[in-house]
């Protein structure tokens, strides 16, 4: 099953364009390394110039994944099964996820909300899904507008408690939404992500609510993207499970070594 495309698979100008899909997704791996390891090296929301440069580069992840969940439901031959298979990962994720955060107390902590928290109590890939479902619900030939909207609404709410809330859905709806037109897909995506920054901002702490802004660093990279997968057919089929693989991985062994060390 194919989802409805409003805009010719043809949009991507790929002249003179670089980056592939892999070498996008390898550096969107690399920067969340870089991230995830300094909230071990750098604990708590450390002012560290070294800290905030490194945070500020792990930045670039969150905007490239919700850019690759939108291909992915452009050009999946089953979307049911794509959504089944990122809350699956979703749900892996969870565990290891919580057991890096700096709120991990006990086995208690992975039980979301126990400890009276609403925000951040599990991964971003909880987010990232939820973003396919909104897409799914815009791309319905059966759903009223109103409907849409509603059950959008329903989307972000079961997507707040999750790392990057319902912003990083909302990015991965804009992206899907405005499809072949990157300056809308910029913009809403900015708005949504100016939001979180807001939070972060006035809730958690002033700096690291700044270094949100850190995402405009993947504009750059995404503009040259040129619309291809890679040119070796076995480095695609690794790179088609390597972050869903990598991702809760890392994050187990960072958080044994937190926890062990």
């Amino acid at each position: 099953m194919r989802p409805v495309g409003t805009v010719k698979d043809a949009y991507v100008a790929t002249k003179g364009k670089p980056l592939d899909s892999n070498a996008l997704k390898l550096i969107a791996i690399v920067a969340m390394t870089i991230d995830h390891v300094t909230w071990m090296l750098f604990p708590g929301y450390s002012m560290h110039p070294i800290a905030i440069v490194l945070h500020t580069i792990g930045r670039l992840t969150c905007p490239i994944m919700c850019y690759f969940i939108a291909e992915g439901f452009h050009y999946t031959h089953d979307v049911k099964k794509y959504t089944t298979r990122l809350f699956l990962f979703a749900l892996i994720s969870h565990v290891p996820y919580v057991l890096n955060s700096m709120t991990f107390v006990d086995w208690k902590s992975f039980i979301p909300g126990y400890y009276g928290s609403f925000l951040n109590q599990t991964s971003v890939m909880w987010s990232l899904a939820w973003g396919l479902v909104m897409l799914r619900i815009n791309a319905s030939q059966k759903l009223g507008s109103w409907a849409k909207v509603g059950l959008v609404l329903v989307c972000c709410l079961l997507a707040f408690p999750s790392d990057w809330s319902c912003i990083a859905s909302l990015c991965v709806l804009s992206i899907g939404a405005n499809r072949g037109n990157p300056k809308a897909q910029t913009i809403w995506s900015l708005f949504y992500i100016a939001i979180y920054a807001a939070v972060y901002f006035f809730a958690l702490d002033k700096v690291y609510g700044l270094i949100q802004f850190g995402v405009v660093l993947a504009i750059p990279l995404l503009a040259l993207y040129n619309g291809k997968r890679g040119s070796n057919p076995k480095a695609n089929k690794v790179f088609k499970w390597l972050f869903y693989i990598y991702y809760p991985l890392h994050l187990l062994v960072i958080g044994l070594i937190e926890h062990l060390g």
